[in-house]
């Protein structure tokens, strides 16, 4: 394990960003348009002009609260095995998710994601061994009216035993989903003791703004005991300042704000220091998800989290990219192993090319093969005695060998992690095999998993009661893409 994680920052400097946080929520405050969220910051004590809708803590307000954020988050699957729990799990691998289009993985064209790929992208998802939470990738262009969420929901949770994360655009929709949760669980009851979706929301709207639908069903979804989690979003240039710490010190008042509104609603609510903070590209005013400051911030915040105690995350694993090339291959890996070597708990990443649009299955499979190196760095030398091997040095002896001996062959599918996708054969033995580039050995791989059957599927008597109860709902079924057998 990685006994210490990388620091950007001095214990001086930590505790001047939490004092500056302190400073902006005090003095400049948030723009808070949901009128229920105002009524119960100005019911603990915090100043509200009603007639501005801007809301200012108190610095002991943001003390007293903070004080109740929970040191750990669950995720649970529909199978207990890939239960989730933050910080001692990390870090856990979460896909990126909600992009609006999908590269067909028959043509290659971009075009627009609906229900039968969320399906496909579970399968896949529920099969790679890197991902431990499937955050439902795209959206569903098909979705009959009225079954927004829904068409997004049930080939997720048909296809995944893994946890399942998603967000909906209303309550209404918000409560058809949870409906779902029961109807598989076998009752609510059943599923309130094991609640395998966990819901995930944006209220506040960078800079220094609270929404009034995300908090709505954020608050509706802390005050019923439901997992749920924010993320906070600035992205420096536009909507925070053009410095790394000043978007850190905005970033983290921003977190505290929502972390304050939550154990406000419901005291031990579970939290995550969830982030996505972006530097803008200053020559075009470009959305750069995949700079290198993104991962440079994800440090900061994930230091200010272990500050407060509290587990941390977000997108860090983001591409400006448009197909899954080498800038696809670096951006996701530096801004993720920065990540972990700070020690984020949670990384967002997964599948998305061109700054979360549209979803690649092949990616998916790369970014897969990274985050097992990802979970590697993670476990890092392994200290011990035994490890150290003094007496079988002592026995194999100058000029010896190790490769035949029976502690090598204990050892050899644990100490190295054994990629499928990145090539390690000679030239003359990679031509042999049809010199495939990596692109083309994961869509193999897309290939063989979509092909077989997918063990995750909801059994006959509970989809015919989820089919039941909602009419016209979405076939929901992995069936392999038109042309592969």
């Amino acid at each position: 394990m990685i006994v210490r994680f990388a620091e950007l920052l001095t214990p001086d400097q930590v505790e001047r960003v939490h004092e500056a946080s302190l400073e902006i929520l005090e003095q400049v405050g948030l723009l808070v348009h949901n009128e229920g969220a105002r009524a119960l910051f100005a019911q603990h004590g915090c100043r509200v002009a009603a007639e501005m809708q801007v809301v200012k803590f108190p610095r002991a307000v943001v003390e007293d609260f903070r004080t109740a954020f929970p040191p750990t988050f669950s995720f649970r699957g529909r199978d207990p095995e890939h239960d989730r729990v933050l910080p001692d799990d990390g870090p856990v691998v979460v896909t990126a998710s909600s992009a609006p289009n999908i590269i067909d993985p028959v043509t290659g064209v971009e075009r627009r994601a609906r229900s039968d790929d969320i399906a496909r992208i579970a399968h896949l998802i529920n099969e790679l061994p890197g991902y431990d939470v499937f955050s439902i990738s795209t959206l569903a262009d098909d979705a009959p009216a009225g079954q927004y969420s829904l068409a997004r929901f049930y080939p997720a949770l048909k296809n995944c035993l893994k946890p399942v994360r998603g967000n909906t655009p209303s309550v209404e929709e918000l409560e058809k989903v949870l409906r779902l949760g029961a109807l598989v669980a076998g009752g609510e009851e059943a599923y309130r003791e094991r609640p395998f979706v966990t819901l995930h929301y944006c209220p506040v709207v960078s800079p220094l703004t609270m929404d009034v639908d995300s908090t709505e069903m954020t608050m509706f979804a802390v005050k019923e005991g439901w997992p749920c989690y924010g993320s906070v979003v600035p992205n420096a240039g536009v909507s925070a300042p053009l410095t790394l710490m000043g978007t850190l010190a905005q970033c983290n008042a921003e977190f505290l704000a929502l972390g304050v509104l939550m154990q406000m609603l419901r005291p031990g609510a579970p939290l995550i220091y969830a982030t996505l903070p972006t530097v803008a590209d200053m020559r075009t005013g470009a959305y750069a998800a995949g700079a290198i400051e993104t991962g440079i911030l994800h440090m900061g915040c994930a230091q200010m989290a272990h500050y407060y105690n509290v587990p941390s995350g977000g997108y860090m694993g983001l591409t400006n990219a448009k197909v899954n090339d080498a800038q696809s291959g670096y951006e996701t890996g530096m801004s993720t192993l920065a990540g972990v070597l700070a020690g984020a708990d949670m990384l967002n990443m997964g599948g998305l090319l061109d700054a979360l649009l549209a979803f690649d299955f092949a990616k998916a499979v790369i970014d897969n093969e990274i985050a097992l190196m990802l979970k590697r760095v993670r476990r890092g030398l392994e200290f011990g005695e035994e490890n150290l091997a003094l007496d079988l040095i002592a026995e194999v002896g100058p000029g010896g060998t190790f490769i035949d001996q029976r502690h090598t062959l204990k050892r050899m599918r644990t100490t190295a992690l054994l990629p499928e996708i990145a090539d390690r054969d000679t030239r003359d033995q990679w031509e042999a095999k049809g010199a495939l580039d990596s692109q083309a050995r994961a869509m193999r791989r897309v290939r063989e998993i979509l092909t077989q059957d997918n063990p995750a599927v909801f059994s006959p008597e509970v989809d015919a009661r989820i089919r039941a109860e909602f009419e016209d709902l979405v076939a929901g079924e992995t069936i392999p893409p038109h042309g592969w057998a």
